[in-house]
């Protein structure tokens, strides 16, 4: 296979440089153009608003007086980030989960660069740039992808430490990293590196189990020593009211246990299957050309027993390459690890993605050279995509189609129809709408110019350039208007300046189980929410959500008034419904 000069220099010459501005790029933009539209991104936003007002860097009071679910890694970067201008913003809640992106893709291109062909190890990283899943947590003020860059750089590091100095020595970086991911989200960040890595060592068939034990017990210990001295000082701080989120979110989650004694349900109860469903989704678009290219294999009859094959497979195995072993026991491990708890989320998967990212370059390359026709079916899917896209850009621009008039005859749900309005006003052009359409243009352009060279790999390089661009078209343009247009920020606003609202005076409930939280209130209001079953006060501001304002009248009945003062002319996103502001008096 044949590659330009362009290409040789990008990935041959300057393959790290090249990486890190690529990464930069596809975030860094972005994560500042649109509000928090989700309940997870203001809540952990809000920890951070705490600790930088309160200077409690170890246990900060944030939504009515309840403290972080998970460890304050993730609260302290945020924090440290927002020092300089002395407040809490969209851009550096999510620049810690940015540069964790562009740190992760750093370390999986010099480690696949090292062991394999430097072309599998490009275009693996380039899949991970791409993918869904890994993007979308690298655009988001979660603590998910930070704490897969702490696993996936604990795991290469351990896979250094077997594959350099054959477990001699005692390394101090792995531990500082593993205790990075264990004050990210709790012991998952030592147990799940360590299990990959034991599972790693008994396959190597090298070591004794004395050898291994020792190893894993030095790391494991030497892992916790940092985080045990947050975990000593937030008991001291929280009490048994601490103890008890710490077991339920770290053990109860794992054990499957429904009933814990912590205010709010564990969620994301799935099956096993889930996790399935969620890689193949993960892996959008790339998914599709592995399934297109399903169709062009052909299926030979087994010719031996099921067993001998099994003892055939297990044999290829055991003789990998060790980074292809490493590679998929990692898949493995981390797919089956998150089987057994019975809840479950995509992005806890996240962590396999880069060992995964390996075989489906090993086999993109396969692809490129035996079934180059499934390649150019999949540039063509590509180029429909884009082709139609422009078309609906075309025709608003023109005036041709009024989409929101069209769309509102078939959906009448009104948290649909404001977001599709939304994406509908972000395609009038403007300055970042015309840079993106020509990034966009330009890429199909190439992708189209690659068709008629019919070079196999410059078509699957130029298919990768074409769904970059399409996610910044998503980031640039459509999610930046759908955040802002169900963010909670301008009925704060409203609010605000309408009624004399303080921190002695805002009043919520804080009851999970029963009523939704408004977090991304909390954060525009300057996180100063009371909680009101708790305090039960004479007078002051309540608010909650429309569906839930009228089970709280009902339940204070009789204790309390309440007089409707304000509700939000649109759906919040992260509460799903309207918000409500009411005036409450206590009952002589």
């Amino acid at each position: 296979m044949r590659t330009s000069t362009a290409l040789q220099y990008l990935y041959l010459q300057k393959p790290i440089s090249s990486v890190i501005l690529i990464c930069l790029i596809a975030v860094l933009p972005w994560i500042a153009l649109g509000d928090f539209a989700t309940k997870g991104e203001p809540r952990e936003a809000a920890v951070a608003v705490s600790m930088l007002e309160s200077g409690n860097w170890i246990l900060p009071k944030v939504y009515a007086n309840e403290f972080a679910y998970k460890p304050p890694m993730m609260h302290w970067l945020i924090t440290v980030f927002s020092l300089p201008e002395g407040k809490v913003t969209e851009f550096t809640s999510r620049l810690p989960s940015a540069l964790a992106y562009t740190f992760i893709m750093i370390f999986v291109l010099i480690l696949f660069g090292r062991k394999t062909r430097f072309q599998e190890a490009f275009i693996a990283t380039l899949l991970l740039i791409t993918c869904f899943e890994i993007h979308r947590a690298g655009m988001t003020s979660r603590v998910d992808m930070l704490l897969t860059a702490f696993i996936v750089i604990g795991l290469i590091r351990l896979f250094r430490w077997e594959d350099k100095m054959e477990l001699k020595g005692l390394p101090v970086v792995i531990p500082l990293i593993l205790s990075g991911a264990v004050l990210t989200k709790g012991p998952v960040g030592i147990v799940l590196p360590l299990f990959v890595f034991s599972v790693y060592l008994l396959m190597l068939r090298k070591y004794s189990l004395l050898k291994i034990s020792k190893s894993i017990v030095y790391i494991g210990v030497a892992s916790c020593f940092i985080p045990l001295l947050w975990y000593i000082e937030a008991w001291r701080q929280g009490g048994n009211e601490f103890l008890n989120v710490i077991l339920a979110e770290n053990f109860g989650r794992f054990l499957h246990l429904g009933e814990v004694n912590i205010p709010y349900d564990l969620g994301h109860e799935n099956g096993a299957w889930y996790n399935l469903v969620t890689l193949v989704a993960g892996f959008l678009p790339w998914t599709l050309l592995l399934l297109f290219s399903l169709f062009g294999l052909k299926c030979s009859k087994l010719k031996t027993t099921f067993k001998q094959w099994v003892k055939t497979v297990w044999s290829k195995v055991l003789s990998m390459e060790k980074i292809k072993l490493f590679s998929l026991v990692a898949s493995v491990c981390i797919v089956f690890f998150y089987s057994i708890p019975g809840s479950k989320r995509s992005v806890y998967l996240m962590p396999a993605y880069p060992f995964i990212a390996l075989f489906i370059a090993q086999y993109f390359i396969y692809v490129v050279e035996y079934h180059a026709r499934i390649l150019r079916l999949f540039a063509y899917v590509l180029l429909s995509i884009v082709s139609i896209v422009f078309i609906i850009i075309l025709f608003h621009l023109t005036g041709t189609v009024d989409y929101y008039h069209w769309i509102a005859g078939f959906i009448s749900k009104q948290s649909f129809l404001d977001q599709a309005h939304a994406i509908i006003k972000s395609l009038s052009p403007g300055i970042i709408q015309v840079m993106i359409y020509l990034f966009f243009l330009f890429s199909a352009g190439v992708l189209i110019y690659q068709l008629k060279k019919k070079i196999n790999i410059k078509i699957l390089y130029a298919s990768f350039l074409l769904v970059y661009c399409m996610n910044l078209f998503i980031d640039g343009v459509a999610m930046r208007s759908i955040r802002n247009e169900g963010s909670a920020r301008s009925f704060a606003k409203e609010i605000q300046q309408d009624y004399q609202l303080n921190k002695t005076n805002v009043y919520v409930m804080n009851d999970l189980r029963n009523y939704a939280n408004l977090y991304g209130l909390n954060f525009y209001m300057g996180n100063r929410f009371r909680n009101f079953e708790t305090e039960q006060p004479n007078n002051g501001f309540f608010l909650s959500t429309e569906k839930d304002y009228p089970k709280i009248q009902q339940q204070f009945k009789g204790k309390y008034t309440f007089v409707t003062l304000r509700t939000s002319t649109k759906i919040i996103s992260d509460i799903r419904s309207k918000a409500v502001l009411s005036r409450f008096t206590k009952a002589n």
